[in-house]
């Protein structure tokens, strides 16, 4: 495309870097595109993601009254479970529908930075999260470097004004 069509499509410079999210125009779409098919189906998904957490940091299940003692082929069966994983998954859509309003994905963070300060989880706790979600997206999305590379930032975006809050 020529310059100015460019211009146009993406709404400015698709490589001006915002001084805020430190995420250029064609970082957030990446990153906005290859969330859509994993969000089509939340719940499954998000289910699957806490699954691989609790598999990959046995200790992270502790945090979940809810299924805590369950086995995990009961876990879509208890609703308490099921109303969290629509909760995470509308959180993060919503994060990931607001990357170019960064100033709000921030407050956003920082709300559930203060919530989860109270249940006294962790940075690490929420590391650990991120490298279950780079590798599920590895797995099972067949992400490209380019959209690893932008989910990382926006990860790491997320978490510099949660972990603030948190703190």
């Amino acid at each position: 495309m020529g310059s100015w069509l460019s211009y146009l499509w993406w709404g400015g410079d698709p490589d001006e870097v915002n001084s805020l999210s430190g995420l250029t125009r064609r970082e957030v779409y990446a990153v906005q595109h290859s969330w859509a098919p994993v969000f089509a189906n939340s719940v499954a998904n998000g289910t699957e993601l806490l699954k691989r957490l609790f598999r990959a940091y046995p200790e992270t299940r502790e945090f979940f009254k809810m299924v805590r003692k369950l086995p995990e082929h009961e876990y879509e069966s208890n609703m308490q479970f099921t109303a969290h994983v629509i909760n995470l998954m509308n959180s993060i859509d919503l994060a990931v529908g607001h990357m170019n309003q960064p100033d709000m994905v921030a407050a956003m963070m920082e709300k559930i930075g203060e919530s989860h300060k109270k249940r006294r989880i962790s940075e690490r706790h929420f590391l650990e999260l991120k490298d279950v979600l780079i590798k599920m997206f590895i797995e099972v999305l067949k992400l490209d470097d380019t959209a690893l590379s932008a989910w990382s930032k926006t990860v790491d975006f997320w978490f510099e004004h949660l972990f603030a809050s948190l703190n």
